[in-house]
């Protein structure tokens, strides 16, 4: 194998497939990157065999051939060469480098030993811009369980529906739902439960440029096909709970309030809370009170004016939840409604219907 390319183009891609590989022992096979030519240009793809991506490099194709090398060493060594034209050849499993006055020679593995990526060939179930998955992801990801006893509630839900797709995330004390309209999916009906991890590395790779990103569903694999790139992962196996049952919708105490006087009354508060991480939310006199109070450090109260409707309310949450809430929140103004101290309260814009967090209180002791 000879290839000819430009260092810039190698390392963005090195940099999309590297970040899955792990130190594997058992498979030190799993280490390396494999490095083959297809097609006109120089593919590379990693994989810890639960996620598989691969890249495409443009360039110039001398000999054909495929080898793998340690990824580590691989990245680190081009990510710190000029940014010129790189060679890349292959000699009786070693990785020959050459850029100008540099040169590396890495230990490879024959390419047949690296393990198989699954070829998912189906019609895509939908095509989507690249920048607006991203963001959506982004907004729920992190309400997703990390437990291996419910591998459901690890991962995130891909609902398609006619014109929409719904994204939601649990972990059973708050709850993240993004629905992206008129995404005009081809799938009638489909439910996907992909793991939290695959999520993870899908919103790093994804561009904000507006690029095209298909989603495809193989045997209990999902493709995520960009332009120069593959993202491929296997699917949770169960049912998702049906979270719809949870989400109240009537109140009895609501308002709506500015986003960034809420958030900065909330992150003050956690500098006081306890530890078990609780704040106070006490609803009196038409005024919202946000108390925290630790023994050692002392006490915090920030004092709100929103518009309020409905009866007084006293109400303990984990001052995490509520910023993350928040955080994933881009309107200026805020809803928030309320039942008791004992059910779950919603947070979401106080314009639109996109975006949903639930988060469940603390009970008060």
């Amino acid at each position: 194998m000879k290839v000819i390319c430009l260092q810039e183009n190698l390392k963005n891609n090195l940099n999309i497939v590297q970040n899955i590989i792990g130190r594997n022992l058992t498979l030190p096979i799993l280490n390396n990157l494999l490095l083959e030519t297809e097609g006109g240009r120089l593919k590379i793809s990693a994989t810890n065999l639960e996620i598989g991506i691969n890249t495409w490099t443009s360039g110039k194709i001398e000999k054909e051939g495929a080898i793998t090398c340690p990824a580590k060493i691989f990245y680190n060594f081009i990510s710190n060469l000029p940014n010129k034209k790189i060679e890349i050849s292959v000699k009786e499993n070693n990785v020959l480098i050459k850029c100008e006055n540099y040169k590396a020679n890495l230990r490879g593995l024959p390419a047949d030993d690296f393990p198989i990526i699954p070829k998912i060939k189906e019609p895509a179930l939908l095509e989507i811009d690249g920048s607006k998955l991203k963001e959506a992801l982004t907004q729920i990801v992190g309400a997703a369980a990390i437990s291996e006893s419910r591998p459901e509630i690890s991962g995130i839900l891909f609902k398609f529906e006619k014109n929409n797709l719904i994204l939601a995330a649990t972990d059973s004390f708050r709850l993240a739902e993004k629905i992206i309209f008129n995404a005009a999916s081809k799938s009638s009906s489909q439910n996907l439960i992909i793991p939290q991890r695959t999520i993870q590395e899908l919103i790093r790779i994804l561009s904000e440029k507006g690029e095209k990103v298909k989603i495809i569903l193989g045997n209990n694999q999902v493709l995520f096909e960009l332009p120069d790139g593959q993202l491929i992962s296997r699917i949770i196996d169960g049912q998702y709970p049906d979270y719809q049952q949870i989400i109240p919708k009537d109140f009895t105490t609501q308002m709506v309030l500015e986003k960034e006087e809420l958030l900065n009354s909330v992150r003050l508060a956690g500098f006081f809370s306890s530890k078990i991480n609780d704040i106070k939310f006490i609803v009196k006199s038409g005024k919202l009170e946000i108390i925290s109070h630790d023994p050692d450090l002392g006490e915090n109260r920030s004092l709100l004016a929103p518009k309020i409707k409905g009866k007084d309310l006293e109400i303990n949450f984990n001052y995490r939840y509520i910023l993350d809430g928040l955080n994933n929140i881009f309107s200026q103004k805020i809803f928030l409604g309320f039942n008791s101290s004992a059910q779950p309260a919603v947070i979401r814009p106080a314009e639109g219907n996109d975006y949903l967090y639930v988060a469940m209180p603390i009970k008060s002791v």
